[in-house]
């Protein structure tokens, strides 16, 4: 822990200086977005007959607009009847036709990816429904008679994961797909509003977790690992909101799939001249298979011994909602302030900007 380090990070001033776009209040107000979206979900006009015998889901989206069906695939996996599948591309599975349910997530509404699978999904008369704040997708939806849940807009699609992730949620239960499990979200909610008055920018590095792992993170390259469930896929969301946010590189990987290729790539002879350039982070769950635990501890010390540091993160709470949330919470916290180490906006993504500017060239 370094002393400028410390100073930046306790210094209320610096903090607010270094986020014009205002990323934290984003990041804070995560607990009433939830609320928000989960009134705007129940209010959404959509019943199983608009969405009869489906046989299969797939969401298309991308980046922050394609977690939100991340995350909904692990929670729901005990509880959906029929496969649900994540396309992040241009075209869709072969096997998608008229029993295939279609949910297409753009944030802005103008996501090439996205629109180009929407338009694939068409041609399929595939069932479909939409998530967006407008834009072309918005056209779309209005002229082929498709529902659509209009989100509000005026934020990065990262920092609008609730209105993803808690409208996915209460429609499938609308559609008849899965049966009570929206009930959590108002409680996850309440938790996570007492549960961020420790990461906030007035309590101190000393007693701020998010804090800490930033301070861990500052001049590092991050790696993160979950297990199988759904910690594998909040590692992917640490990932992003570390590269995003912090403008810094991070890797995610999951067990038990890490242990039969990346494991290898822990070679002391290799990685411990770089050792201190790298952080680990172990993002573990109550519910976690106890051989999953017993991979995770031998890795811990297989990693340790190549000189690099690993830190355990534990999710909190009783049910599995709250515990996702909590990790998810603390990590965007986190990447936030890893933003005010590196001094930089943790709201604009320019080089994604001029990704886009040059595809459209």
């Amino acid at each position: 822990m370094k002393s400028t380090e410390v100073s930046v990070l306790d210094d209320i001033e610096k903090i607010r200086a270094a986020d014009p776009g205002n990323m934290y209040n984003r990041i804070f107000d995560f607990p009433e977005q939830m609320k928000e979206a989960l009134t705007m979900a129940r209010a959404w006009d959509v019943s199983p007959g608009d969405f009869p015998d489906v046989r299969n889901i797939v969401l298309v989206g991308m980046g922050g607009s394609a977690i939100g069906g991340d995350l909904i695939r692990s929670y729901l996996q005990s509880e959906l009847l029929v496969p649900f599948s994540i396309n992040r591309g241009y075209l869709l599975p072969e096997y998608v036709d008229d029993e295939t349910l279609v949910i297409a997530s753009s944030y802005s509404g103008n996501t090439e990816e996205t629109l180009a699978a929407l338009d694939d999904a068409l041609q399929r008369k595939a069932l479909i429904a939409v998530l967006s704040t407008g834009g072309m997708m918005a056209d779309v939806a209005s002229l082929n008679d498709i529902p659509m849940l209009t989100l509000p807009a005026g934020m990065q699609p990262r920092a609008a994961l609730a209105y993803s992730f808690v409208p996915l949620l209460v429609f499938f239960e609308k559609i008849g797909l899965v049966k009570g499990v929206s009930g959590d979200v108002a409680v996850a909610a309440e938790k996570m509003s007492a549960r961020r008055e420790k990461y906030i920018e007035d309590n101190p590095l000393i007693s701020n977790p998010a804090k800490h792992i930033a301070d861990a993170i500052h001049g590092k390259l991050a790696i993160v690992y979950g297990g199988p469930s759904f910690t594998g896929i909040i590692a992917q969301r640490w990932k992003g909101q570390i590269c995003e946010n912090g403008k810094n590189m991070a890797f995610a990987n999951e067990f038990p799939e890490c242990n039969h290729n990346e494991l290898v790539g822990w070679t002391q002879s290799v990685i411990a001249p770089h050792a201190e350039n790298l952080t680990v982070f172990m993002l573990r769950d109550a519910d976690d298979h106890p051989k999953i635990r017993k991979r995770m501890n031998i890795v811990k010390a297989i990693v340790e011994s190549c000189g690099a540091t690993v830190q355990d993160v534990h999710s909190m709470g009783e049910k599995p909602l709250e515990r996702m949330l909590s990790l998810i919470q603390l990590g965007d916290f986190a990447s936030y302030y890893l933003a005010v180490l590196n001094e930089v906006d943790p709201t604009p993504v320019d080089v994604i900007e001029r990704l886009k500017k040059a595809l459209a060239d």
